[in-house]
């Protein structure tokens, strides 16, 4: 009877964690069930954003995408990496080949792939760090803080959204450098025994 009790919960614990877990779309994208789904004009999911008291992040995917998919297995399953990102962060994501309508910035209504062409974004995963404050009307790729093209390591990948969360940027303090120093203070206070 202990046995059956103990199948039981095993498979209750499996099936609430398979829920949690990404899933693939129509589109053959990934999907994590707290990515936001918008009308992808940029400008209305900026003010969304900060009236959430977030910042927006765009992601670019492509379907059959390794590194996408290392991306939702590895780094978004986390529950530091995921909790952090849904508590700081409307995450939209964007096919790079896809159909649907976006409204850049500036006002240009295009598809996500020509969004993705005019934007100079080649590489799949690509994250897109936007001010919070939509200003002037530029282009996406004039007003974005910071892009993260391709697939990095948890603490790589982590550490660019609190960069931009912290607004590292505004400082003196380049990435790579803000990234090396909470590196070197996980590692001296024993919490990072390798770096991804």
């Amino acid at each position: 009877m202990l046995q059956f009790i103990f199948l039981a919960f095993f498979a209750l614990f499996v099936s609430a964690s398979a829920g949690a877990a990404a899933t693939i779309g129509e589109d053959g994208l990934h999907k994590e069930e707290w990515f936001s789904t918008t009308f992808r004009d940029i400008a209305e999911d900026i003010a969304e954003a900060k009236a959430q008291g977030k910042r927006l992040a765009i992601v670019f995917e492509q379907r059959g995408c390794i590194y996408c998919r290392q991306m939702h297995e590895k780094i978004l399953s986390d529950p530091e990496v995921r909790d952090y990102i849904k508590a700081n962060f409307l995450v939209v994501q964007y096919n790079m080949f896809g159909d649907e309508e976006v409204t850049d910035l500036d006002g240009e209504v295009l598809t996500e792939k020509s969004a993705a062409r005019k934007w100079g974004y080649i590489f799949t995963p690509t994250i897109v760090f936007l001010p919070e404050d939509a200003g002037a009307r530029v282009s996406v790729s004039k007003a974005a803080i910071a892009t993260m093209p391709g697939a990095f390591g948890k603490w790589t990948f982590l550490n660019m959204f609190r960069w931009v969360r912290e607004k590292a940027y505004e400082g003196s303090e380049h990435f790579q450098t803000y990234h090396a120093r909470i590196i070197q203070e996980l590692r001296n206070s024993g919490k990072l025994i390798s770096e991804d």
